[in-house]
Parts: C-alpha cells; structure tokens; sequence
C-alpha cells in the first residue's frame, strides 16, 4: 500500500508536469523522487505518466488518481486538524444527564452557553434521577452529571453549582395566596404534599428536619417524587407545598407561588458529577464553562 509521502511526490510531479521542478519544489533531488513514483506506479499496477526526454504527460490512469490523491490528502488534512481539535476540547461531543428540575432555569442556560463558546461540540441530553445518573457515569454512558445530592458512589466528584430557595406553591383559593409576609407558622397544620424519602433527593429529610426542629406539624397528605406531580397536586387544591424556587417556571392555572421566611439553610442545591478518570477533553472544556456560567 502506498504511503501520503508518496502521494504528495505524484501531487508535485503532477502539479509541475517536470520531475526536475517538482524535486526543486520538494526540497529533494530528482533521482529520489523518480524512484519513488515508479515505486507507486508498481504499487498500483498501472503507470501514471507518460515520460519523453522532452515532456511529462499524466496518462488516464494518472489523471483518474490526481482526483483521488486530492481527495485523499484533504482527508489526511481534515483528520490530522480535527484529530488536534478534539485532543484541545475545541469540538467533538457530550453526553450531560441531569434531573428533570433543572430543566426550569438552568440547564438551557448551560446549554446555550456551551453552544456559544463551543459550537463544534455537540451536547445530547438525558433526563435522569439522581441515581440513575451516578449509575450512568460509573459506566461511561454520561460525561457530565447535574445531581440533587452530593453524597455521590466511590469514583464519582461531585461539586456544587447552584443553590436556591425553596418557595410555597399555594392553590389561587387558599387563604396563604394573598396573605402578607409568610413564615414557617403559616404552615403548621397545614395540609401538605412533600416530597418521598429517597437517597439521592435530600428534600425530605431536609424539609422535616426543619419541621421538627421549628416544632410545625403540617398535616402530610401525599408524599411525591416528583415536583411536577407535586405541582399538579397543588393546583387540584390537594394542599400546598415547599420546592426550589426555579420550579415555578411551572405555570398551572390555579397556582400562586409565594416567597417564605424560612430557617437558615434551607435552600435547594443542584451538583455537577462526573467521573474522576472522563478523559473526554469536551467534558472538560464545558464543566469549566459552566462552571464559569454559574460563578457570573
């Protein structure tokens, strides 16, 4: 099989139609280079040109491969260019999981900011859980996580990137959707919906920690996973209930969402996860990039 080498000698000698001019252009003697075209025309099979003591004229063949030699050597460019891309995080792609609340607010922030800084990297989506997602990135199938709970599995770093705070999702009827200044008392008694237990969603120990510790007993009346379930819950008059505040970017019909005096603390915090040994360089640039995206 010929080598690119080659192909560059029969691009010159093509070029120049002179072997003399074209040795000259390739900084090389003529001997060399005649050697080496023949070496390719035995390679191939067939000869490329037609030599006289007075002209060199590519034959059909040789015309047939300049077009293929051209094509060939832009690839050769193309790949060796993208190949050094990649290895500096300037394109390639992603995979970034992340849990269905982010979706409100930040994540098409993220997203939009890693298309403008780096728009040859392609970014693919998956809604995930919390441990779904730590599942995933055990197993390579997701580059970069954006988590509920730190207390990630062994292999997994994770960091903090944003906190918010929790906010009262009230139906439109209810006494506390025009009430002034709302506390933490408003809510004894109170039929509730919180959120399930669950290792990898610390709303719930969070949330009545703080109940017990302020010694407020709402009255619990469904306890859900999910925070637009919860919602929709809320807007049947079911009770009212606690969520991050990015989630009011959920319009339902009969819903107000009312800011709360609430203990220090309590607030909701997602995390970036991702595997300590992602050698993936997109990864890196756009964890850094949003990274920066948050700190702004």
């Amino acid at each position: 099989m010929f080598e690119l080498s080659q192909l560059r000698f029969f691009m010159a000698v093509a070029t120049e139609l002179n072997f003399s001019r074209a040795a000259k252009r390739l900084n090389m003697t003529q001997p060399p280079l005649s050697r080496q075209i023949q070496l390719l025309e035995h390679q191939l099979g067939v000869e490329l040109f037609e030599r006289s003591t007075r002209s060199v004229v590519m034959t059909a063949a040789g015309r047939r491969f300049f077009i293929e030699a051209q094509d060939l050597l832009q690839r050769a460019h193309t790949a060796t260019f993208n190949a050094r891309r990649v290895a500096q995080g300037e394109m390639g792609s992603i995979t970034l999981s992340f849990v269905s609340s982010a979706v409100y607010e930040f994540l098409p922030k993220v997203i939009a900011e890693g298309r403008r800084c780096f728009p040859q990297i392609e970014i693919a989506l998956k809604e995930m859980s919390t441990g779904e997602q730590f599942e995933a990135l055990r197993l390579r199938q997701s580059d970069l996580g954006i988590v509920r709970a730190e207390g990630a599995p062994g292999g997994i770093k994770t960091e903090g990137f944003v906190r918010e705070p929790f906010v009262l999702a009230v139906p439109g009827t209810h006494s506390l959707a025009s009430l002034g200044q709302l506390t933490l008392a408003h809510l004894d008694k109170q039929p509730f919906i919180m959120y399930s237990p669950s290792a990898w969603l610390p709303f719930y120990e969070l949330l009545a920690g703080m109940f017990r510790l302020s010694n407020i007993q709402p009255k619990y009346v469904q306890h859900i996973g999910s925070t637009v379930t919860i919602l929709s819950l809320v807007n049947s008059g079911m009770g009212v209930a606690l969520i991050p505040k990015s989630a009011s970017a959920i319009r339902f019909d009969d819903i107000v969402f009312r800011d709360i005096e609430l203990p220090a603390g309590i607030e909701s915090q997602l995390y970036l996860a991702w595997h300590e040994e992602n050698d993936n360089p997109a990864f890196k640039v756009i964890l850094q990039t949003i990274k920066e995206a948050a700190a702004q």
